[in-house]
């Protein structure tokens, strides 16, 4: 579905498979969302396209099909959107409802990134490269979200939990998302752009 025959409804993009995940509250009143945040995900570890993800932001991760899936049991958390290797694109959250994606988070002054902020996860091992279709369906939705929002920042969620988090990591190409883009380089966070 091309981006200018997706529709948006109560928050939900047409564009996207609507899976709808538990995990999610309301946004504070009155905050806007300025903020977008990238992460990287994959269940287990360096392993691409089954369906553990999902799993996760249903709550029904068997913490017992893999050695790695253990510490998180009992886990509550989602993102608004996951952009999948091949490009696919599922959307777990109303971009109304604060998704549980950044946890202790802070930027630019501001604390609780997820009250202000749409949290998108691309299939990828941290640090890891990612896919062209990833970069692709990332920019479209980008653009989506901003006509839709008043964003002011793309960060990754190492921007925002500095040491606690490092995803999307080294392997994630800021570069080539801002050229799709062609926003300016204050639209991101700090880097030698």
């Amino acid at each position: 579905m091309g981006a200018t025959s997706a529709r948006w409804s109560d928050g939900w993009w047409s564009a996207a498979r609507r899976c709808e995940s538990p995990n999610h509250g309301p946004r504070p009143e009155g905050v806007a969302v300025e903020l977008v945040v990238v992460h990287s995900i994959s269940l287990p570890p360096g392993e691409f396209g089954g369906d553990a993800i999902e799993q996760l932001f249903l709550n029904r991760l068997d913490s017992q099909a893999h050695p790695s899936f253990e510490a998180l049991r009992g886990l509550q958390v989602s993102a608004h959107f996951l952009i999948r290797r091949d490009g696919e694109l599922v959307q777990y959250v109303s971009t109304e409802r604060r998704a549980w994606h950044a946890g202790r988070s802070r930027w630019a002054g501001r604390d609780n990134c997820n009250d202000w902020s749409i949290g998108i996860e691309l299939e990828g091992l941290e640090g890891g490269l990612f896919e062209a279709a990833q970069y692709e369906v990332l920019a479209r939705l980008l653009r989506a979200l901003k006509r839709r929002y008043p964003l002011r920042q793309v960060v990754g969620h190492q921007d925002v939990a500095p040491g606690r988090k490092h995803d999307p990591g080294e392997g994630f190409d800021w570069h080539a998302l801002r050229r799709r883009l062609r926003w300016p380089a204050a639209a991101f966070a700090a880097r030698d752009m």
